[in-house]
């Protein structure tokens, strides 16, 4: 479970990277095609906005994965540690169960974009563009699944970047 662990938090880091460092030179070069020569490549702003939610979803995954996401945190420090437990055992059950209803209803608009063949851009199916949305909400939802079995179980949740994490 370990290796695997690993492989996934190094696929998800090895994307953003590259999504990043694509964006930073598309978005570089568009510049500059637009602003010297007067030209610009019609397909680079859809992509772009495309390349911003696929990084957003990698992102919330890579949270996901090392408890480093946004919690609105206001009781747990005065709860004691038995109580907090619980507290973080319910919220990783709530949470698993609203990434579930969004990557449900993701993966139906997702359906329905397919079905419609929607175009993005340059002839790419829309819904190849989406299909981040329930991807990324299904891995979520399996995270905070394992986090709160984890839990039950009385052991912590491990990074699975604690070494080498960029």
């Amino acid at each position: 479970m370990r290796r695997f662990s690993h492989a996934t938090a190094w696929l998800e880091n090895g994307l953003m990277a590259l999504l990043l460092t694509s964006m930073i030179l598309l978005a570089f070069a568009q510049i500059m095609l637009r602003n010297v020569w007067d030209i610009g490549l019609s397909w680079s702003d859809p992509l772009l906005r495309i390349m911003v939610l696929w990084l957003g979803l990698l992102g919330a995954m890579a949270a996901t994965r090392t408890r480093d996401h946004i919690a609105i945190d206001v009781l747990s420090r005065f709860l004691p540690p038995t109580w907090k437990r619980v507290s973080q055992q319910i919220t990783d059950l709530f949470s698993a169960l609203v990434c579930a209803v969004i990557a449900y209803h993701a993966y139906r608009f997702v359906m329905m974009e397919r079905e419609d063949g929607m175009i993005a851009f340059a002839n790419i199916p829309a819904w190849v563009c989406e299909a981040i949305l329930p991807i990324g909400f299904g891995v979520m939802t399996l995270r905070y699944l394992f986090s709160f079995v984890l839990d039950l179980r009385g052991k912590q949740v491990t990074h699975a970047t604690e070494e080498g994490s960029p």
